[in-house]
């Protein structure tokens, strides 16, 4: 059967570079960590670490058992018996099926690629349609979070005057939310017949997303000067009634050598509140310093761009046509109503492979 012993070689191909065996070293350096006497004396580095066990030991386990699979159809193969054919090309489809999603996820191999999500959403030019569309891309990546099992968390959000929402910032835990999220990072483009105008003129809003690594506390990338933040402890905005947080939880921190200012005022305690508007600034922190680096870089080749409000990465056009359009890589589809539903994978799949 050498067609299947040629996919085989395929197979061995990918699994030198997907490089389960370091995966493997990874997990056996923090289990080692995890056994250490004084490991719970920090509970909250414990728990990252705990976390990140966690997650890569979900990997290596699904990529051994992918391996056996694997390990067994080419045994059967190399008996050469022709009855075993039809199932064996079913098994094999199947494999092939499997291991195109698996090269999806292998090409999340970003520093911080395996790590949960900072996602924001600001409406910008555009009045009430721009916030209506903010709120629109709300659902769409929380029905996106969905489908795949993900866990979102609202840490800061403020309403529209009339309708939608000015500014959202959420927490997307999952296996490898950044490293799918990062594609989406940008201007967005919404072209439609208003709801909001009494002629029923077709107008173009704009929001802003931005995808940020939930990074630990202790990551040597980014340092804080506890001098250079200034802290205000408030209460959470409500809807009235119980919604309204009668203690002060709430946290805007002020990074005064750039003055960055982050909000977190969901219902959680002041300390965890604080963590969380801490990991937010560390994020953005860390994006200054990556895109200074980047500037530096594409300045001297003679390639910088400076990103503003003209430069939508992706447009989706409701009327006079309907057309989604991811303006890098040109992968389109005619099926709005699909894609604000959440299924964004061919998007971010098309712009991984691109990059």
């Amino acid at each position: 059967m050498t067609v299947y012993s040629t996919r085989g070689n395929c197979f061995a191909s990918f699994w030198s570079v997907f490089d389960l065996a370091s995966k493997e070293a990874q997990l056996a350096g923090l289990d080692k960590q995890i056994e250490t006497p004084d490991f719970w004396d920090d509970p909250s580095r414990a728990q990252q670490v705990s976390q990140s066990a966690a997650r890569l030991r979900r990997v290596v386990e699904d990529w051994r058992g992918f391996e056996r699979r694997l390990h067994d159809a080419l045994e059967l193969a190399s008996l050469e018996d022709e009855s075993l054919r039809p199932d064996l090309e079913h098994e094999t489809e199947a494999i092939m099926a499997d291991l195109e999603k698996r090269s999806f996820t292998a090409m999340l191999s970003g520093p911080y690629d395996d790590d949960d999500a900072i996602l924001a959403i600001h409406a910008g030019a555009g009045g009430t349609d721009s916030q209506d569309w903010a709120a629109m891309l709300q659902r769409m990546y929380l029905r996106w979070a969905e489908r795949r099992g993900f866990e979102v968390e609202i840490m800061d959000m403020t309403e529209g005057e009339e309708a939608g929402i000015k500014s959202v910032t959420m927490a997307v835990s999952g296996d490898y939310a950044f490293g799918y999220l990062r594609s989406e990072k940008g201007v967005h483009r919404l072209v439609r017949l208003s709801p909001f105008d009494a002629a029923h003129r077709r107008h173009t809003s704009f929001v802003l997303v931005e995808v940020l690594p939930q990074l630990a506390m202790d990551d040597p990338e980014v340092e804080i000067d506890p001098a250079d933040v200034k802290i205000d402890v408030f209460k959470s905005s409500g809807a009235g009634g119980q919604n309204v947080q009668k203690n002060s939880t709430a946290i805007r921190l002020t990074h005064l050598p750039t003055g960055i200012v982050v909000t977190c005022q969901n219902e959680r305690s002041q300390t965890q509140n604080r963590e969380f508007a801490m990991r937010i600034l560390r994020a953005r922190l860390l994006e200054i310093k990556q895109a200074e680096q980047e500037k530096e870089i594409a300045g001297l080749r003679g390639e910088y761009t400076k990103a503003e409000w003209g430069s939508q990465i992706r447009s989706y056009v409701l009327h006079p046509y309907q057309m989604v359009k991811d303006h890098r890589t040109e992968y389109e589809r005619g099926n709005t109503q699909a894609v604000l539903d959440g299924d964004l994978d061919d998007f971010m799949e098309a712009y991984l492979r691109q990059a």
